[in-house]
């Protein structure tokens, strides 16, 4: 099996309503993205896929979010715009661009400091 691994940043603001330690007021974070994708099949290239199409169909995802609200946008209308959920749009978004016979996106991680992250996957 192969993984590659891509990372990539967004800046954005939320507010994580109903907690009562700070997060409930509007902040931002500078946002590190991890992407991985795996697979067991090389393609003829020598490659499993092209970074360049990961890191631009992360770039896409990512410009949706990047210096944005994130409470106001559609896809965290119903759900709170977590560190959390913010990985799992980015992994449901990717999937449907990236996933193929030969490659799957494994896992996203959204760091949103250099101490604090949470990981999305799905587990088989």
């Amino acid at each position: 099996m192969y993984e590659l691994k891509t990372t990539s940043q967004f800046a954005a603001a939320h507010q994580l309503r109903g907690l009562a330690h700070g997060c409930e007021n509007l902040h931002g974070h500078n946002w590190k993205i991890e992407v991985c994708v795996t697979g067991s099949k090389l393609g003829n290239d020598g490659l499993l896929i092209d970074f360049r199409l990961i890191k631009g169909e992360t770039k896409s995802v990512l410009n949706e979010l990047d210096h944005k609200f994130l409470n106001e946008l559609e896809q965290f209308k119903n759900v709170e715009p977590s560190s959390e959920n913010i990985a799992r749009h980015i992994f449901e978004s990717l999937s449907t661009r990236l996933n193929s016979e030969t490659v799957k996106v494994s896992k996203v991680t959204a760091w949103e400091s250099d101490s604090a992250c949470a990981s999305y996957w799905i587990d088989n």
